[in-house]
C-alpha cells in the first residue's frame, strides 16, 4: 500500500522534470531515507506528540543547502498529510524511475561459490544485450547451491541450481527408460 501511495507522490514530483533534476531529487531523498536507519530519528518522525510543523522544520533544515522550492514544498506536503514515514519508499521509487529513464538497472548474483569480476562482467554484458538495457551486477555470497541472477526492477530471475539440474536429469532418464 505504501508503495502505491509513494508512486503517486513520485509521479507528481517528477512531472516535467529533466534527468538532472531527477538525479538531485533522488540524491536528496536517499540521504533523507538513510536517516530512517537511526532509531531516534524514526521515533521523532513517528511521534504523535511532536507537531507536524516541528518535523517539517527539521526536514527543511536538512535540505536547505539544496535550495529547491519544489523539494521544500514536497516535504511540506508530506508533513501536512502526515506521510513523512513514506520518505524511504519515495527514495526507492525515485531510484526505480531514474533507472527507467536512463535504461540502466542493477542486479545481484547469488551463489555459495566465489565468482570473479570477469565472469560478473561477462554476465552483465550478456544480460544487457539480451534485454536491451544497461545492467550492472553485484555478487552476493549466500548459501544458495548454484547461481541465481536477479534484476528486481525488470522482473528477471535466472536460476541454475545443482539440485534442479540433478532432478531434471533424473526425470529425463526415467522418461527415456
Amino acid at each position: 500500500m505504501a508503495a502505491l501511495v509513494a508512486k503517486r507522490y513520485v509521479t507528481a514530483l517528477l512531472d516535467g522534470e529533466n534527468a538532472e533534476n531527477m538525479a538531485v531529487y533522488a540524491a536528496v531523498f536517499n540521504v533523507l531515507a538513510s536517516q530512517f536507519e537511526n532509531e531516534k530519528f524514526v521515533d521523532l518522525i513517528s511521534s504523535p506528540s511532536i507537531a507536524a510543523s516541528a518535523k517539517e522544520e527539521i526536514l527543511l533544515a536538512a535540505v536547505a543547502n539544496v535550495g529547491s522550492d519544489k523539494i521544500n514544498n514536497f516535504l511540506k506536503l508530506l508533513a501536512e498529510k502526515n506521510r513523512l514515514e513514506l520518505i524511504p519508499v519515495i527514495a526507492d521509487q525515485l531510484s526505480k524511475e531514474i533507472s527507467v529513464v536512463n535504461n540502466a538497472y542493477s542486479g545481484k548474483i547469488f551463489s555459495d561459490v566465489d565468482i570473479d569480476s570477469k565472469t560478473i562482467e561477462s554476465l552483465s554484458t550478456g544480460l544487457s544485450k539480451k534485454v536491451d538495457a544497461n545492467i550492472s551486477l553485484e555478487f552476493v555470497k549466500t548459501s544458495f547451491d548454484g547461481i541465481k541472477v536477479e534484476v528486481e526492477d525488470l522482473g528477471i530471475e535466472l536460476n541454475f541450481s545443482k539440485e534442479r539440474i540433478n532432478s531434471s536429469l533424473i526425470d529425463h532418464i526415467l522418461k527415456a527408460i
